[in-house]
């Protein structure tokens, strides 16, 4: 997990329902709209919608799940804090027989939080644990020189 000094960060409260979804992903719009170069909203939004979604159906319903948002130099965070200790799964790699069936609808969550966050994982918490990855900011193009750079505004 990445450590910055200078960020700024949203922590908000959730209902254990599945109307935290939505009120997530926009959260989290609203978060990356602050920035000039932020990370892709799109990207942001739907894997925090599977973090969320996956918090409400596998942990109990005794207390909020709480969404933390973090706006980084090199991008954001997103984590997702339940209170059930138990880990989400293997976030960091897949492993022998973790494809989904194609025939199902479910369970392709953590394989989408692997393949398109730059950082993921999980980590225990003081009332459970907490579900996160990271998205590196959008490279902005630069019709001066042709050329696309990280985090620098475009003239």
């Amino acid at each position: 997990m990445p450590e910055t000094t200078h960020s700024v960060s949203w922590r908000v409260a959730l209902p254990h329902s599945p109307r935290a979804v939505p009120m997530a992903r926009a959260l989290v719009r609203t978060a990356l709209a602050e920035l000039e170069q932020a990370a892709d909203s799109d990207t942001a939004e739907l894997l925090t919608a599977e973090l969320v979604a996956n918090a409400v159906k596998h942990t109990n319903g005794d207390g909020p799940i709480e969404l933390v948002v973090e706006l980084l130099p090199t991008g954001c965070q997103v984590e997702v804090h339940d209170r059930d200790p138990a880990p989400p799964g293997n976030l960091s790699q897949p492993g022998h027989g973790t494809m989904p069936d194609p025939w199902q609808e479910h369970g392709r969550g953590l394989l989408l939080i692997r393949t398109l966050s730059e950082d993921c994982g999980h980590r225990p918490t003081d009332h459970g644990k907490a579900v996160w990855f990271t998205l590196a900011a959008e490279a902005a193009y630069s019709s001066e020189d042709g050329q696309y750079a990280a985090g620098e505004a475009t003239a």
